[in-house]
Parts: structure tokens; C-alpha cells; sequence
């Protein structure tokens, strides 16, 4: 049996070095707990950043995983499949748009609905072509595409990857006022997360997407969310704008949609906008594929018939209460909302993750002093119970 060591020291060999994991080398999983190549389990506090919020190896997700892949895997989008079709409805019921168009990763999502917002610009708006500007916030994290980079006030992110694609004005988050002085008559688009997770689970203002959403309206500017990681349950509601009562324009789904089986993306939209493309606009061999979407399918299924938005409020809200008792002085705060909680600290957060993975829990470090917790949805009380002292003997110290 090869080691933890073993493995990492062969990864660093042959692998690209554009991550920086802790020492951990997993092998299996179920639920909410993982297993290490040693044999040490761990409770899955990160659930692969949202991507997991079913849980691992959920069974109805595998089971429609394996159905579907005996079946049939791929058609490309040159023709039509069985699954794609009712995938497409589900979401479309459960969103309540009339439009989606299915893609992989999240970064392809963000990038579609960015063609779609321009486009929309030029054959809806009529601003004069190649000019259509989308107002973004800073502390953005949309993807890692050269155009997404081009937008983000991460120096590390930009850091020798220029030349950048034009069309982005960077605001401040949380800043209404902020979003009204950069709209001219060239905006399109405002493309803003409902809390921005990367950047340190930060939280606006009650009232800011509202209020962002009126100032899109009457300026006929589209408002575009991108819940790809606080979307399908996590902050305690279906999608993270709901607690504010918006329906963006366009909506940007992904991580859960794949119930951590694999990738699977949406951008979804009303008709006037969506149909702003045509055959070879855009396209995906692999976006819609029966596979994934059979899988979406079952992952949402299971959001829905387990109660999982539900759960997360409840255990959410608790958790969260209980986070906040712990006293240390190197806390600075604790924020959050359903299962997507930050704890903020005054030293550096890699330490305390590192801590946190002895003592039995994986959590990662995010915007380098916040330590963030978000397992997966099905977590039990019994579970969190369980990593509440352990949290708490490694934050306090």
C-alpha cells in the first residue's frame, strides 16, 4: 500500500503546480466522510467547493449514472438524444425559465452568458457594435478563462496572462450608488454572485441585489447571476437570489447540477433573450450530453424529493449560531448563510486547515485569512456535533 507521501510525491513529478492541496490523498467516500489512502477518515467540510451538496456517491445519482452510461454516452449536439430534452424541461419548471442552454464546467457557463448578454446588446439594445460593456464586481471569482481573468481584481489571477479581453468595468460589491455611476449608454450587462464565495463568503447588504435589479430595469441593462456555487440549495434557498425576491435575467447554474458525478452547467433565460442565438452561434460537443444529463436530472431530483434547500437552512442556521460561541482571539467573525459559512480570521487560514485535516476535518482556506465550512446538504446534526469541538479546540487556540 502506497502512502499519503507516496502519492503527493508523485502527483508533484508529473503534475502541472497551479494548486496547492493539503497533504491529503483521498480514495473513497460516502455521505459526508472521505477515507484516505491510509486508511483515516475525514468529515468533508468543503464538498468540492459546492459541488457536492447531494453528498458523495449519493445512490440515486448513481444509479441514473449507470443506467444512462450502459446506454448511451455521447451524441455530440449534431443530433438529438433522449435525455437531454427532459433535463432541460426539469430545470426550465424548476427555474421557471423558458430557456436553458447546457454547458460543462462552470467557467463555460459564465462565458456563455456573457456571448448571449452581448449579443443581446447589439440585436436587442442596438449598441453599436463591438462596444457593449458588462459592469462586474471586485473580489469576483467568475472562472479562470482568459476573458473571466480579464475582469477580476485578483492581481495573481492576471499576473502574466495579458493580453486581456476588453468590455468589463470594475465596481465595488455591496454598492449600489457604485452600479448607477457606471452605466452609460454602451452597458449591456451587470454580472454580479449573490455572495461572493471565493472572495471570503462575503454577504451584502440586505436590500443590494434588489436594488441592483431595479437600477438594471430602468436602464433596459440585463442583471446576471452567477449561482454556480451559491445556486441549487446551498445558502438555504433554491437559489441564493431568492432571498431578495429577484428573478435574474439570466441565471448561471453548475457544481451541484452534476451531484459530484460530473460536469454539468447551464445559462437559463427567457425567449427575448435566449433567442438572440442561432445555429453556430455557440456550441458544446460535449454541453447536453444524455449522460450528463441523466445525471442532472437524478441530482436535482434529489435536491428536491430529500428536502436538501430545507435542510440546509435548518442545520445551517445552527451550525452557524454555534460557530459564532466559540471564543478565540485571532476570530475576527463568522458569516454565512444555509451551509455556506465563512469563518474569518486575523493570521493566515492555510494553518488553521491544516489543523483541521489532524483532527479529523477537511475545510479549505479562501481569500487567505477565511477559513470556509460547506459540507454537503444531507449532513446530520450528529455529524456537525461531532466537528464542533474539534473546530473549536483549532480556531480558539
Amino acid at each position: 500500500m502506497k502512502s499519503n507521501l507516496d502519492y503527493i510525491k508523485l502527483s508533484e513529478r508529473f503534475s502541472a503546480r497551479n494548486y496547492l492541496p493539503l497533504p491529503v490523498v483521498l480514495t473513497r467516500a460516502k455521505g459526508c466522510w472521505v477515507w484516505d489512502v491510509e486508511g483515516n477518515r475525514y468529515l468533508d467540510m468543503l464538498s468540492s467547493y459546492s459541488a457536492l451538496n447531494q453528498g458523495h456517491c449519493h445512490p440515486v445519482i448513481l444509479k441514473a449514472l449507470k443506467k444512462q452510461a450502459a446506454r448511451l454516452t455521447l451524441t455530440s449536439r449534431a443530433f438529438h438524444n433522449d435525455q437531454m430534452a427532459l433535463f432541460l424541461q426539469k430545470l426550465c419548471r424548476l427555474a421557471k425559465y423558458e430557456k436553458v442552454l447546457p454547458m460543462n464546467s462552470g467557467a463555460e457557463a459564465v462565458e456563455t452568458a456573457i456571448k448571449v448578454a452581448r449579443k443581446w446588446g447589439y440585436y436587442r439594445k442596438k449598441v453599436k457594435k463591438n462596444q457593449a460593456k458588462i459592469i462586474v464586481c471586485k473580489n469576483n471569482f467568475h472562472g479562470r478563462t482568459t476573458t473571466i481573468i480579464s475582469f477580476s481584481s485578483e492581481s495573481q489571477y492576471r499576473d502574466g496572462f495579458g493580453p486581456f479581453t476588453p468590455g468589463f468595468k470594475l465596481i465595488s460589491y455591496n454598492d449600489p450608488d457604485a452600479l448607477k455611476r457606471a452605466i452609460d449608454e454602451k452597458t449591456v450587462a451587470f454580472l454580479v454572485e449573490p455572495i461572493q464565495g471565493e472572495g471570503g463568503v462575503v454577504i451584502p447588504d440586505k436590500g443590494y441585489l434588489k436594488e441592483c435589479y431595479k437600477i438594471c430595469k430602468k436602464n433596459n441593462i440585463l442583471f446576471i447571476a452567477d449561482e454556480i456555487q451559491t445556486g441549487l440549495g446551498r445558502t438555504g434557498r433554491l437559489f441564493a437570489c431568492d432571498y431578495e425576491a429577484v428573478k435574474p435575467d439570466i441565471l448561471i447554474l453548475g457544481k451541484a447540477l452534476g451531484g459530484g458525478f460530473y460536469p454539468v452547467s447551464a445559462v437559463l433565460c427567457d425567449d427575448e433573450i435566449m433567442d438572440v442565438l442561432n445555429p453556430g452561434d455557440h456550441g458544446s460537443t460535449f454541453g447536453g450530453n444524455p449522460l450528463a444529463s441523466a445525471v442532472a436530472i437524478a441530482s436535482l431530483d434529489v435536491i428536491i424529493k430529500e428536502r436538501l434547500v430545507q435542510h440546509a437552512e435548518k442545520m445551517g442556521n445552527w451550525f452557524m449560531k454555534e460557530l459564532k460561541k466559540i471564543k478565540g482571539k485571532y476570530i475576527k467573525e463568522v458569516r454565512g448563510r444555509g451551509l455556506l459559512i465563512g469563518v474569518e480570521m486575523k493570521r493566515p487560514a492555510r494553518t488553521y486547515c491544516e489543523k483541521l485535516m489532524d483532527s479529523g476535518i477537511l475545510a479549505k482556506e479562501t481569500h487567505k485569512f477565511v477559513v470556509r465550512f460547506a459540507p454537503p446538504l444531507i449532513i446530520k446534526k450528529s455529524e456537525l456535533n461531532w466537528a464542533l469541538p474539534r473546530i473549536e479546540d483549532i480556531l480558539a487556540r
